[in-house]
């Protein structure tokens, strides 16, 4: 019987941490939490639910406290997980199938980001053997990998598998999440002080890249992005996909012709599909925003067919179907958006402007009304007076 240890840092996520240890119960045998000194109820949450808790002063950065809480494991095998994740219950079978087999050391989990804008997928280390010489490395999004292939060349007798499953379900991207944890600051200061160390170091490239980027400093970005990706022979696929995808984001205005031709280099990479869908939906984005309007409905159809379980992928379906006139096409596909990010207020005000073309005027009404609602939730409460000015003499959004 294969003994497997979950184990954690934490730090105030109360909110969290009960529906993650809930979704381990029927895989893992103990229950290790490290607490960097939160303040509210996160401790006592995670011993209620079994867990073996110890506290330490926050080291500074992320590797040191999870290196902490590998020295406390006991089991043959190790899960990490942050508070923010859960694991898939449908993957379970698969992933005891997989560390039951003797030469395995690795297995890479398919993780589900829900709300991200840019890449639905990633694939995170964090189910290993537990081995004296993996050791976690790497500022922010620490990681096993540098100590792995170290490993891999004393001892070649291990292997590393994909489990090709949704395994994790990342809801750390949600917007008020974000925001309370200023994950965007944490991580400048994190690349900025590994890029001093490393210059033109891919994974600190792409890391700060994309985050100018974001916030619209793309001269800066792109100088990060091509510097990292002038690191060919020092990058693995996953970091040239993330700097590739980034600079076609920072070029989709100004150089759209550019912008495809990055996406195009990041869909050649020998990555899991699932893994570029990102690329993908930006492609079939720029591609309709060109006018070429069946290549952008080809490409999202693939993506659907891949991954039906993307909203973003049925939200850009449904901009299609309305463009080329096909109402019906279009309601189906928002409808299915909405039933997958119910959330997401662009959603409801599209479905809402496609009911109205549709004769739906009360359905239009609710979609409205749920959009302005949403939009008052999350305080943009400028964009929800522009809708209801652009909606003045339209619709009556008070009638019943």
């Amino acid at each position: 019987m294969t003994f497997v240890s979950l184990s954690m840092i934490v730090l105030n996520e109360e909110a969290s941490i009960e529906a993650c240890l809930t979704s381990v119960q029927n895989f893992v045998d103990e229950i290790v939490v490290v607490d960097t000194g939160s303040t509210d109820n996160t401790v006592s949450i995670a011993k209620a639910a079994g867990a073996i808790v110890q506290s330490i002063p926050w080291p500074g950065d992320f590797a040191p406290a999870r290196n902490a809480a590998l020295e406390l494991v006991k089991g043959d095998w190790i899960l990490v997980l942050d508070a923010d994740e859960e694991l898939v219950p449908e993957c379970i079978p698969e992933l005891q199938s997989l560390i039951s087999q003797t030469d395995l050391l690795v297995v890479n989990l398919l993780r589900y980001e829900l709300n991200a804008k840019m890449s639905p997928y990633s694939n995170v280390s964090r189910l290993f053997r537990r081995h004296p010489k993996i050791k976690w490395s790497r500022p922010y999004h620490s990681m096993i990998d540098e100590s792995v292939m170290d490993l891999l060349k004393s001892e070649p007798k291990w292997r590393i598998q994909d489990c090709l499953q949704p395994a994790l379900l990342h809801k750390g991207y949600q917007a008020n999440t974000i925001k309370i944890k200023n994950k965007s600051k944490r991580l400048r200061e994190a690349m900025e002080n590994w890029l001093s160390q490393k210059p033109r170091d891919p994974y600190a490239c792409a890391k700060l890249g994309a985050l100018e980027v974001e916030e619209g400093n793309i001269d800066r970005g792109l100088e990060l992005l091509k510097d990292g990706l002038a690191q060919e022979n020092n990058s693995t696929p996953s970091e040239r996909y993330e700097l590739l995808l980034n600079q076609g984001i920072a070029l989709a205005k100004s150089q759209p012709e550019d912008s495809i031709k990055s996406y195009q280099k990041a869909l050649q990479l020998p990555l899991n599909i699932r893994l570029t869908i990102g690329a993908r939906l930006n492609l079939a984005a720029l591609l309709f925003a060109q006018g070429e309007i069946d290549q952008a409905l080809a490409l999202t159809t693939s993506i659907i067919e891949m991954a039906p379980e993307v909203s973003l992928s049925w939200y850009n379906l449904g901009l299609i179907q309305r463009h080329r006139g096909d109402i019906k096409a279009s309601l189906t596909a928002y409808k299915q958006a909405v039933k997958l990010q119910p959330t997401h207020p662009e959603t409801h005000q599209n479905y809402a402007s496609a009911r109205l073309l549709a004769g739906d005027i009360n359905g239009a009404r609710i979609s409205f009304q749920r959009s302005l609602a949403l939009l008052a939730n999350q305080k943009r409460n400028e964009e929800a007076n522009n809708l209801r000015n652009q909606l003045d003499g339209i619709i009556n959004l008070d009638e019943v």
